[in-house]
């Protein structure tokens, strides 16, 4: 009975105060899991965060948990929407969320945010994410293809041709209208240059004073909500669990689940992908594959195998071949888009928490070890959602294992960093690369390549000299007639 009762108590408080947990983290590191077994323990309802996993249709492709793992637990925004359809704008999906997260609340329950695409989640958790009705740079930039596409424009580039220009042109035009975001990409950054040019010619306003605006509107929330209420700008009494795995074992468990997803089926729903594309170019519609559910990993990657296959235009062998290089290539991408994630975590996720004075809220959970997922991973979570919807002190997130107190104690040793600067892209004339922001210069310029780099070129420096002035002193001796001009007296620079 005295159980019952404390649990309701607990249920009456966490309905009060409006909690939210958020379970964020890399692909294949167990997120799903612990969003379940928390919902579970704590009457809770799961929203999904990930962009494709939204999509219906494709559950292996796009990761989804497979409904028999789910204990019953109600999954809002998953398979919600049409293949053909285009992802959700950031605005779109936090809207959304916030309604669903009023509704679960309403109804005494704690909502579960948990999710891959990270900055639809930050969205939903932070209030500074503001401009306008607290829309971000990135909600604007596709507010801007919104309105194209009112316009019955199929494609922004009929308007302005220049955006389908090689990319070095399209960044020339942006350094004429826009220099301070041309600063801000890396020239190999094509899609964000040239969405930053198509902000301006749809907007007229250049994507920088966007920024800058969305900045002054964010330091005017802190401002009030900090008179408000000690929690920042966080827009519930949040939890934010970290689920994080060692970079080797977790490259090794991802490679074992595309082999597990392609054992499921992941081929066949590859080729319902492919055989969509056939049926609309068929029909003479064309598809824009650079968005949506086309960019997900597992179709683009075996896409030369399907095409070959409907061509008929190779062999067996030859199909082979492409099929396994397409799944080498879903591998390398999926390794690729977990570091992604967890430097979204490291950084972006950090600062905003970090300008909140909120690092305490974010918790690193280690996945490293699977067997002891009870001890590493129920245990603490369980120990400190209770703490939240007690409203009682958390322990310090550093505590809980080696791996948090060797990462988090990293991000807390270095200096805080204004959110409000833009980082710009700073070139190495004598490596000839680019850098992104100046803690990558400093690492770059101290560096071994840098330094060698340097010696060689100061050895080349020397050599040339040499020979300009062999020549020269060459070409004055036979201007003065001499028929055998003596060597020049020129000291060699030295070997290298």
């Amino acid at each position: 009975m005295q159980s019952f009762l404390r649990r309701s108590m607990s249920l009456q408080r966490s309905s009060a105060m409006k909690p939210l947990i958020a379970v964020v983290g890399a692909t294949g590191t167990g997120k799903s899991k612990l969003a379940v077994d928390l919902a579970s323990r704590f009457n809770g309802e799961i929203i999904n965060g990930d962009a494709m996993q939204m999509y219906r249709g494709l559950p292996i492709i796009t990761n989804q948990i497979p409904v028999e793992e789910r204990n019953g637990i109600p999954h809002h925004l998953i398979s919600c929407v049409e293949l053909e359809e285009q992802p959700w704008f950031v605005g779109r999906f936090r809207r959304e969320s916030l309604r669903l997260i009023d509704n679960i609340h309403a109804r005494g329950k704690v909502p579960i945010l948990v999710g891959g695409t990270h900055y639809y989640t930050q969205a939903v958790l932070f209030k500074d994410q503001l401009l306008g009705e607290d829309a971000t740079v990135e909600d604007a930039q596709e507010e801007a293809r919104s309105q194209l596409t009112e316009d019955n424009d199929p494609k922004s580039s009929i308007k302005w041709p220049i955006l389908d220009a090689p990319t070095e042109v399209v960044l020339q035009k942006l350094r004429e209208v826009d220099p301070v975001m041309a600063d801000r990409w890396h020239p190999n950054e094509a899609r964000k240059i040239r969405r930053s040019l198509e902000i301006y010619f749809q907007t007229g306003r250049p994507a920088s004073e966007i920024y800058a605006e969305q900045q002054r509107m964010k330091q005017a929330a802190l401002t009030r909500d900090d008179s408000l209420t000690g929690a920042g700008h966080l827009r519930f009494p949040t939890m934010i669990f970290w689920v994080h795995s060692e970079k080797e074992t977790l490259n090794s468990r991802l490679d074992k689940r595309v082999d597990g997803m392609l054992e499921q089926g992941l081929m066949t729903e590859a080729k319902q992908m492919s055989d969509y594309l056939q049926e609309k170019t068929s029909q003479g519609v064309s598809v824009d594959q650079s968005r949506g559910v086309w960019v997900s990993i597992g179709y683009k990657e075996l896409a030369p195998y399907f095409e070959a296959l409907h061509a008929g235009s190779v062999d067996e062998t030859e199909l082979e071949t492409l099929k396994k290089a397409g799944v080498e290539s879903i591998k390398t991408a999926t390794r690729q888009y977990a570091m992604s994630q967890i430097k979204w975590i490291r950084n972006k996720l950090w600062q905003a928490l970090a300008d909140a004075s909120s690092t305490n809220r974010l918790y690193l959970l280690d996945s490293t070890n699977v067997d002891a997922w009870e001890q590493n991973i129920t245990e603490p979570s369980e120990r400190l959602v209770r703490a939240l919807l007690e409203d009682e002190p958390t322990p310090d997130p550093k505590s809980l294992s080696e791996l948090a107190r060797t990462v988090l104690g990293a991000k807390e040793a270095q200096p805080h960093k204004d959110s409000g600067s833009v980082t710009k892209c700073r070139t190495c004339d004598v490596c000839r690369k680019t850098m992104m922001g100046d803690e990558q210069w400093q690492i770059h310029i101290n560096g071994s390549v840098h330094r060698r780099a340097l010696k060689s070129a100061a050895k080349r420096a020397a050599r040339d000299e040499y020979l300009r002035k062999r020549q020269k002193l060459l070409h004055e001796g036979q201007e003065k007639g001499s028929e055998s001009p003596a060597e020049p007296d020129v000291q060699a620079p030295p070997s290298p």
